[in-house]
């Protein structure tokens, strides 16, 4: 499993964001786009203290196309090759659109998001000062690993007191994923987690999750931009938080990781009987790898002692821990535990590829 960052580091960090960032209900009409001559694009939103102006990256440039339905190659082409361009097409589908407001989430000058009003804030701070307590009750608790991105935040924790072999001296214990997003990167979920003590892999198990999606109440804004306040949110944040402890418990319960197990002992009867290059590369079409991600995970494979299903899914998780990006290595994590939900059927094309 790829390390993050300390407990006490996400916490400081964690606090830190929720006391710098502003969430702002802006009027289609009180907002205008802005290319720099260095080619940074920027919203320019009237405030009430004069315009102000927030720099947008390219995840907020999409979810901004998004909104306004210019193609995302377009905006970018516009953007790079013609800028003055570009503002009038923005400018143009927002006075189109001035009915219209926006949630326009902000942290340390920059735009972070841009979301329709209706987008339902979960933050991590809020989640993290209720869960963490929770996660550090269960038994024997190791958070293995923590991480704020750019885009979500990511608890792991293992419980040392839960484990078993699925094969002699191969020792898994389990454990449960946290994860969320402010931005609009995906929603609050709560996943079952197996950790294999003999490499540090991570495998996260989508199939029996939950998830909340960020969908609420419509806020809207008709003449002035108004500071997102969420005092009235309390108690729906309270019973949502609620379910997430419920669900953490039952994620490292002694039935839950008895399933999870039982699923990866049978994917050591699958022999890959076909050629093994050409299985990762059935796995690379399935799910978006890329040729150096194809290649990384090939060579976990040959590392193996043997080649079974068992084999793939280890070269798949043990490879998550070379990946750079901590989002990126997740999904890894993720892609182990889709490879374990493959039916006999599923698994078939890929142990006999040739």
């Amino acid at each position: 499993m790829k390390t993050g960052r300390s407990l006490m580091n996400l916490a400081a960090e964690l606090e830190r964001q929720a006391a710098a960032k502003r969430d702002l209900i802006v009027p289609a009409k009180k907002m205008r786009g802005e290319t720099t001559a260095a080619g940074q694009f920027r919203l320019v939103i009237d405030e009430a203290g004069g315009e102000a102006r927030y720099p947008l990256c390219d995840f907020v440039c999409g979810q901004l196309a998004k909104k306004l339905e210019i193609p995302l190659t377009y905006f970018k082409r516009m953007r790079e090759s013609y800028p003055e361009l570009l503002d009038q097409n923005v400018n143009g589908w927002l006075r189109i659109n001035s009915p219209d407001s926006y949630l326009v989430r902000t942290l340390d000058g920059h735009a972070r998001a841009f979301l329709s009003t209706r987008y339902r804030r979960l933050d991590n701070f809020d989640l993290a000062k209720s869960i963490v307590p929770v996660l550090q009750q269960l038994p024997g608790a190791r958070f293995e690993s923590v991480e704020l991105t750019a885009r979500k935040l990511y608890i792991k924790v293992v419980s040392s007191k839960i484990q078993c072999e699925v094969a002699p001296g191969d020792v898994v214990q389990a454990g449960v994923i946290v994860s969320n997003s402010e931005i609009g990167c995906g929603t609050l979920r709560v996943e079952p987690l197996l950790f294999r003590l003999v490499c540090s892999n991570g495998l996260i198990v989508a199939d029996r999750a939950m998830r909340k999606n960020h969908a609420g109440r419509n806020l809207v804004s008709d003449d002035e931009v108004l500071v997102y306040q969420d005092d009235t949110l309390e108690a729906d944040d309270k019973a949502i938080f609620l379910k997430v402890r419920d669900l953490v418990q039952t994620a490292v319960s002694d039935v839950t990781f008895e399933l999870i197990s039982e699923k990866m002992r049978k994917t050591m009867g699958i022999k890959l009987v076909g050629n093994p290059v050409k299985a990762v590369e059935l796995l690379a079409n399935r799910y978006a790898l890329n040729e150096g991600e194809c290649a990384g995970v090939l060579r976990h494979l040959f590392g193996e002692r043997e080649l079974t299903g068992y084999s793939l899914v280890n070269a798949v998780t043990g490879y998550s821990q070379e990946v750079d990006d901590y989002d990126r290595a997740t999904e890894f994590e993720e892609l182990g535990g889709k490879l374990l939900a493959l039916s006999a059927a599923e698994w078939r094309p890929i142990a006999e590829a040739a």
